[in-house]
């Protein structure tokens, strides 16, 4: 009998971080930020005067929020690479003369630290591969003969997402970006639409998509996108996140670009979570076809029509001085 055969867990020759390994942004409160994230479905840990955000049933740290002095605030994201790699990385750095920076202030462990072209800390680290090594599955049970299929509403509780997949950050230049995180971190160009907007994966396997750039006029963070497990969690989750009052938003809809099922709702700094559902999955033995996308073919397939604050960067000087 033919055993079953599975693409290659890392992309051979190729120097590259396999995943997003967090990401850190700050607040003026924290309490909306746990009343939020725990609606939203993850599992929000309390720990030394700030949050941490698991998903249940996950041991990894996805993200984690601190209490600021002013309006929210991208703070850093981190990458994660295997030791050999992260090895390799460094000596990159030295040969394309990229300074190394002192710990982000808010950072609480080990790693080498950056600025990328955006002036954004970035953390580089040695750890396990958290993004996927195949394409997520759905969790729908077939039903038996006789039995509707749809949940019921009244026992649906709070969706749980599974894990993050990517985060989406403005930029000033998206190319200027692009260059950066693909020579710098061996991460891949996915697709783009011009210097408006582009996505980017891991060359050793991963979601179409584990970090996207957005134009506008100054650096921050769009949203984070977590994956659950069918097309009824995106639509559960909306409806729960509504029934809580958070009621801006975008969806249910459906990506092009990634081709996943989103519901993206609106957190209180302006910023937004997706639930994101059977995203393309990219492994380390494919040679994808980086293409750019006309601007309808970039944003979604269907869905209703995007809000007028969906790309408002609330971080940006000139949103805050207009504030």
């Amino acid at each position: 009998m033919d055993r079953p055969t599975f693409p290659p867990k890392r992309r051979t020759g190729t120097v590259a971080v396999h995943s997003l390994h967090r990401f850190c942004f700050s607040v003026p409160d924290l309490r909306p930020a746990v009343e939020f994230y725990a609606a939203f479905g993850l599992d929000v840990r309390e720990s030394d005067g700030h949050l941490d955000l698991h998903t249940y049933g996950h041991p990894h740290r996805w993200g984690s929020i601190y209490r600021g002095s002013g309006p929210k605030r991208f703070e850093y994201v981190s990458f994660a690479a295997d030791e050999g790699d992260h090895a390799a990385l460094v000596q990159r750095l030295d040969k394309l003369g990229i300074a190394r920076t002192r710990a982000h202030p808010l950072a609480d462990g080990p790693g080498v630290w950056i600025r990328d072209a955006d002036g954004n800390a970035v953390q580089l680290v040695v750890a396990a591969k958290t993004s996927p090594a195949a394409k997520s599955r759905g969790a729908i049970a077939a039903q038996p003969p006789g039995k509707g299929a749809a949940p019921s509403r009244s026992a649906a509780g709070t969706v749980h997402p599974r894990r993050l997949s990517h985060v989406l950050l403005f930029t000033p230049d998206v190319p200027r970006q692009i260059r950066f995180y693909t020579d710098v971190l061996g991460l891949r160009l996915s697709d783009q639409s011009g210097p408006v907007i582009a996505f980017l994966h891991g060359a050793h396997g991963s979601d179409h998509h584990m970090v996207a750039f957005a134009k506008s006029d100054g650096p921050g963070l769009h949203h984070s996108s977590w994956d659950v497990a069918c097309i009824d969690d995106v639509g559960l989750g909306m409806q729960h996140m509504i029934d809580r009052g958070h009621t801006r938003g975008w969806g249910v809809g459906r990506h092009v670009l990634g081709s996943n099922y989103f519901y993206y709702v609106r957190d209180p700094w302006g910023s937004f979570c997706e639930y994101s559902y059977d995203i393309d999955f990219i492994g380390a033995d494919v040679d994808w076809h980086a293409a750019d996308h006309p601007p309808e073919d970039s944003f979604y397939v269907w869905g209703p029509a995007v809000p007028d604050d969906f790309i408002v960067n609330h971080e940006s000087a000139s949103h805050q001085a207009a504030a």
